[in-house]
């Protein structure tokens, strides 16, 4: 009789809480709104940016080119030497010296799946249905004495990712994949911080991996630009080293962090 008078005492609040519960759809609302909107996102055509990669006790300045629909380059130098990733939309390739390969080439399906989610230049949540993806929310947790909504994403391709939105202000702060490196897999932790906003877009500023709690890279953003005016030959792999990106990467790379690409001009 106690059992069932608490049952019917505790209903009216389990209801209330369930009816106020945040759904999925209203938190991907909430950070598409902190971002700067939808119309602001989607504004974006082009996007440039500089900065510096730390991994291993060594510091290489990087830039990295975005444009729609789905194309992505990424160029970091290091010792006189610059690697190259890119995908074109198609082809997913790379230029990567320090293992001795100065030509260009195609990646191994596993590098081309990573660089081909890279390419979306508004993140897995944004028009999800569309995209083909499916989202999940899995709960609410701590994180570092944060609230942060748990968001389960899994792609169209059926690789699994997790979003962990701050339950204040509704940006990702935390994002948590699977991935294989020299066919081992790993499970990789990258929270963002330092968001600042650029054309009215909050963009973070700091990035920094962790494999089991231990830092595996940090990245830092010095300068950040949008609808930057970038040919499409630029992600596209060379046909041929002499005279292409390779060539130049032999000579010291085309970009430094704070240079714009010979390839950007028109």
């Amino acid at each position: 009789m106690m059992r069932r008078i608490l049952t019917l005492l505790l209903a009216p609040a389990l209801l209330y809480s369930l009816a106020s519960a945040q759904t999925v759809d209203e938190l991907i609302a909430k950070n598409n709104k902190a971002r700067g909107g939808i119309e602001k996102l989607k504004a974006v055509k082009t996007i440039k940016i500089t900065g510096k990669f730390f991994m291993q006790g060594m510091e290489a300045p990087a830039v990295m080119m975005f444009k729609r629909p789905r194309m992505v380059r990424s160029e970091f130098t290091l010792q006189g030497m610059t690697a190259v990733q890119a995908y074109d939309g198609t082809t997913a390739w790379m230029i990567m010296p320090f293992m001795g390969k100065t030509d260009p080439e195609k990646m191994t399906a596993e590098d081309a799946n990573d660089i081909e989610e890279q390419s979306d230049i508004d993140g897995p949540l944004v028009d999800y249905k569309e995209k083909g993806h499916k989202v999940e929310l899995t709960g609410k947790e701590d994180m570092e004495g944060t609230p942060v909504y748990k968001i389960k994403v899994t792609l169209k391709g059926g690789d699994i990712r997790y979003i962990f939105l701050d339950g204040e202000h509704f940006l990702e702060v935390k994002g948590t994949a699977k991935r294989k490196t020299q066919g081992t897999e790993i499970e990789i932790d990258t929270y963002y911080s330092d968001f600042k906003a650029i054309n009215g877009v909050m963009v973070p500023h700091a990035i920094e991996s962790k494999v089991k709690d231990q830092i595996v890279s940090q990245v830092t953003l010095s300068k950040i630009e949008m609808n930057v005016e970038f040919p499409d030959s630029l992600f596209k792999m060379p046909a041929k080293a002499a005279g292409s990106k390779a060539d130049s990467t032999r000579r010291g790379g085309p970009a430094k962090a704070d240079s714009k690409p010979d390839s950007t001009k028109k």
